[in-house]
């Protein structure tokens, strides 16, 4: 007899009629077409089993399919397994029926249902909906309909399942012919490194041997050293001379090697300032006609240049001496110490900087110094002889010659 559907001697009682009230459904108060989905859906197997062993007994010579159809005839009406099943479900999904006890309509309902549907698991939204009081029974059909196709398609992802299972065995089965033969490379490498290793190993003894051997040769080295130092006792500190003579002596040629550098370029500059000297002397001298004036005199005057390059030093030495003063120079602190400067500046009379080469600090002084004494100063851009006599014409025509005291 089959057992998804009631005996025919015993047809099943017509359910009662909805209440409109808030009272939720028994699960032998559904309709016929609901139980093989609350019961195949909401309730695991093993655990139908176990109620239907334990409220019917003798489950164990049926298999899963017949235990499932005598459940579903059970469930039609009030019975000790519906009654298992009811307090089954309502534990299982007490936390789903709460959130179903919110909705007041029929329209809510099944808004509620088609969001939980979307999820994955939707037994207790199942079992939750179908129970509600606000389920009419086109609601109630839709459901069903809409759980048939679930199961439909549940079915289909079975089989795929089952087929992707297939193509998984027969990859496994490659994976592991693959493993096996990468397991016998591991192993012969495997061989091969202890052969390697036994190798070390040997090469390891043979260089302990070695080192003691080196250790040994060393010891008697350092025997023969103490019986040296004990017939030398100043061996040690001969060897820190010999030591600090090779130092000296590496020292002494690198100053050498400077100062014959230093030479090298000291006759160079030399070689420049003579023939700068004498291109200056080549040149023709402007005659001067009987109307122009003599060049201005400078007797007894000093006449301080600060600054200048150093091959042009012996120009301006030629062109102030000629004009009868004094010649002083100071370099603006390249060379020269910084700190003669102002004993040099209180012994001119006359002052001519060289404002592109000398330092900051020196052109400051200088131009402190001429502004707070009164003494003529004259600050030329260009370091050359026509730039410095052209100053010194400059110094003449704006200052009355003082004799120096």
């Amino acid at each position: 007899m089959p057992y998804a559907q009631a005996p025919e001697t015993a047809p099943k009682a017509p359910a009662p009629a909805r209440a409109s009230g808030s009272r939720r459904r028994r699960l032998w108060e559904l309709d016929g077409h609901a139980y093989c989905p609350v019961i195949g859906v909401c309730l695991p197997l093993p655990q139908l089993r176990r109620l239907a062993d334990k409220t019917l007994g003798g489950m164990q010579q049926h298999n899963d399919y017949e235990v499932h159809c005598i459940a579903v005839t059970e469930c039609r009406h009030r019975s000790p397994l519906s009654e298992a099943v009811q307090k089954e479900l309502e534990a299982r999904y007490v936390l789903v029926l709460k959130a179903a006890r919110q909705l007041k309509s029929t329209e809510a309902l099944g808004h509620w249902w088609d969001d939980c549907r979307a999820s994955a698991d939707w037994a207790g939204a199942l079992w939750a909906a179908l129970t509600h009081p606000r389920c009419d029974a086109v609601l109630e059909h839709r459901i069903l309909g809409e759980v048939h196709m679930l199961q439909h398609q549940v079915g289909m992802a079975c089989r795929a399942d089952l087929t992707r299972m297939d193509a998984l065995h027969e990859e496994n089965a490659i994976l592991s012919r693959e493993l096996a033969k990468a397991q016998g490379r591991c192993q012969q490498q495997a061989r091969q490194f202890s052969a390697r290793l036994e190798e070390q190993q040997a090469l390891a003894l043979r260089l302990r041997a070695d080192l003691v051997q080196s250790q040994t040769r060393q010891m008697q080295l350092q025997e023969q050293m103490d019986q040296l130092q004990t017939c030398a006792p100043d061996l040690p500190a001969r060897l820190a001379l010999s030591q600090q003579n090779r130092q000296l002596l590496e020292g002494l040629q690198t100053l050498q090697r400077q100062l014959q550098q230093a030479r090298q370029e000291a006759q160079a500059q030399r070689e420049r300032a003579e023939a700068l000297q004498q291109r200056l002397d080549e040149m023709p001298r402007p005659q001067v006609t009987e109307g122009a004036s003599e060049a201005p005199r400078l007797d007894h005057r000093a006449v301080l240049c600060v600054g200048g390059r150093t091959a042009s030093v012996p120009i301006y030495r030629q062109v102030i001496e000629h004009r009868g003063a004094r010649f002083l120079h100071h370099d603006g602190g390249t060379e020269d110490n910084s700190s003669q400067l102002d004993a040099t500046l209180a012994a001119a009379d006359l002052v001519i900087c060289q404002s592109g080469c000398i330092s900051h600090n020196a052109y400051w002084r200088v131009k402190d110094h001429c502004k707070r004494t009164g003494k003529p100063c004259v600050f030329v851009e260009t370091p050359s002889r026509a730039a410095l006599e052209r100053a010194l014409e400059d110094i003449v025509s704006t200052s009355a010659p003082t004799p120096a005291a």
